[in-house]
């Protein structure tokens, strides 16, 4: 079945349209050919969970496998590999985070990093009690940070946001005092997709004389970032949704310029020494970003993420954003359209300049909906307590692939209630 034969018969006329004329007008939309497509799947709207592969990754990584480590072996290392995570890392900075070469790094996963950098930062502030943190942030984020503080002897301070709203800048300011370490929050909520406010929330901390720590996992490759207007302390993020480096892929760490000398990150591994070859009997941190690596590497897994970045460079983040909101807006309307009168609520934003790139639908039924979908090759992800999150990426996912996912919605809700 074809997806125009799937689309017309389900997607309300005047909604098949407006999809069919979204894409015609997509500058973005050649890129789609750039990714693996599955004939098995209609519909894919999980990208804010892991993003499409693509078709030069496959090409790339046998280059990989047969020239700089099948052809040189061990001496890639010296030749290329060892730059390697600040050199992505500089690459990334430049394309999505809006940072200066030389803050960011790709090494580790999301957890372990923040781990590190949570913990460097108490310790640069060992004279402040309290953490502040919010109980709607991501589970890794809420357990890196509880025990971080138990390790540290420190009080969590808790948001308790609303989830609709995430987290605002008053809620910071009223917690924020000359007894807080760090704050540490995510910039998209995971579950509702909402915008926090970057820069107003970090001026604040900094009034406090904290130092704040951003999660942008949800950010980065979906929504505009400037990390170094901001004047950001620390943030972290993984690769694998909207940044396509593919399951388990790297993470990055940023880490502003201004910090590097005061910060002393907590795992001393060998690739963080100034002098990695030297083999010596105690450690002494390299100079700059390099000093946040401990071990080594995971140089084959940065292959995609590269190709993923050049991708972007050459797309350009104003024009994806745009894309971003276009496609959330579409579901939004989509929903109110098809989904209220079965029940469903959007959950996210409706205020574009406050939602990520997912949009959140709440029903009772979406548990049960999600696994039947699933099987229907749309793909979907769930949150409990009851949301379906579409996840939209913008340079992979089409108008019309989002109008047949929401049919697809709608006919299961009305077999459930009919």
């Amino acid at each position: 079945m074809s997806h125009d034969d799937d689309l017309s018969p389900q997607v309300p006329d005047d909604l098949a349209a407006k999809a069919a004329a979204f894409d015609d007008a997509d500058p973005l939309a050649g890129y789609r050919a750039e990714f693996v497509h599955s004939d098995g799947v209609l519909a894919y709207l999980d990208g804010n969970s892991l993003g499409r592969p693509l078709r030069s990754s496959g090409r790339r990584l046998a280059e990989f496998v047969e020239g700089e480590w099948g052809e040189r072996l061990i001496r890639s290392w010296d030749e290329q590999w060892m730059d390697r995570p600040t050199e992505l890392g500089d690459l990334l900075g430049r394309v999505v985070l809006g940072a200066a070469a030389g803050q960011t790094v790709v090494a580790d996963s999301t957890t372990v990093l923040l781990y590190k950098l949570a913990r460097a930062a108490v310790q640069a502030r060992s004279g402040r009690a309290e953490i502040v943190a919010d109980t709607e942030n991501f589970p890794t984020d809420r357990f890196i940070l509880d025990a971080v503080a138990r390790e540290a002897g420190l009080t969590l301070r808790w948001i308790t946001p609303d989830p609709a709203t995430g987290v605002q800048l008053h809620e910071v300011q009223q917690l924020l005092s000359d007894r807080t370490a760090l704050v540490a929050l995510s910039h998209v909520a995971y579950k509702s997709a909402y915008v926090a406010d970057l820069p107003g929330i970090t001026a604040a901390v900094h009034e406090a004389g904290a130092l704040m720590l951003w999660d942008l996992c949800h950010s980065a490759g979906a929504v505009e970032l400037g990390l170094d207007a901001a004047d950001v302390d620390l943030a972290v993020g993984c690769s694998y949704k909207y940044l396509n480096g593919g399951p388990g892929a790297p993470a990055f760490a940023y880490v502003a310029e201004r910090l590097h000398g005061e910060l002393v990150q907590p795992i001393a591994g060998w690739m963080g020494h100034a002098d990695p070859f030297a083999m010596g009997p105690s450690y002494q941190p390299a100079a700059g970003i390099r000093r946040f690596i401990s071990g080594t590497p995971p140089i084959l897994a940065m292959v995609p993420l590269h190709d993923m970045l050049v991708l972007l460079e050459r797309a350009g983040m104003p024009q994806v954003r745009a894309k971003s909101v276009l496609l959330t807006e579409f579901a939004v309307e989509l929903a109110d359209t098809m989904l209220a009168p079965y029940g469903v609520a959007v959950a996210s934003p409706r205020d574009p300049e406050l939602r990520g790139g997912h949009v959140t639908l709440e029903h009772p039924a979406m548990s049960a909906a999600v696994a039947q979908l699933w099987d229907r090759g749309v793909i979907p992800d769930y949150r409990p307590p009851s949301g379906l999150r579409a996840g939209l990426s913008p340079l992979s996912t089409s108008f019309a692939e989002v109008a047949i996912a929401f049919a697809h919605i709608r006919d299961l809700l009305s077999s459930e209630s009919g």
